[in-house]
């Protein structure tokens, strides 16, 4: 009998790989102060247009200080290939390239696997 080697391969059934599995974006966006509402005006048009993307769940900022000119950013794509179509957009590519050189951050990519409720 030859040992099967496609278990290696292959994922088991009802498995979740890398490329299907959910991702969650998260982190901290630094822009002058004077320069939030203007930025907050443009990410609100980005956003409405990226919860209209296919594979986006979710996509939300929040002023978490002001007087730094601190954003939260948190966002969920269903899977990687939605968050490159998102990234590889023009109006997301335009909008990166308008704040460019105003704008720094510190956001990651965390895979989600075990989605369930927040008490479960």
């Amino acid at each position: 009998m030859t040992p099967d080697h496609t278990s290696a391969v292959t994922p088991p059934e009802g498995a979740t790989t890398k490329a299907s599995m959910m991702l969650i974006v998260t982190g901290y966006i630094h822009v002058d102060p004077q320069g939030v509402p203007q930025f907050l005006a443009e990410l609100k048009d980005l956003a409405a247009m990226t919860r209209q993307r296919s594979g986006n769940i979710s996509y939300d900022a929040a002023v978490d200080d002001p007087a730094a000119g601190r954003l939260l950013i948190v966002e969920r794509w269903a899977n990687q290939e939605a968050l490159i179509a998102h990234l590889d957009a023009q109006q997301t590519k335009a909008f990166v390239a308008r704040w460019q050189g105003r704008m720094r951050g510190d956001v990651r990519k965390f895979d989600a696997s075990n989605e369930r409720g927040l008490l479960d």
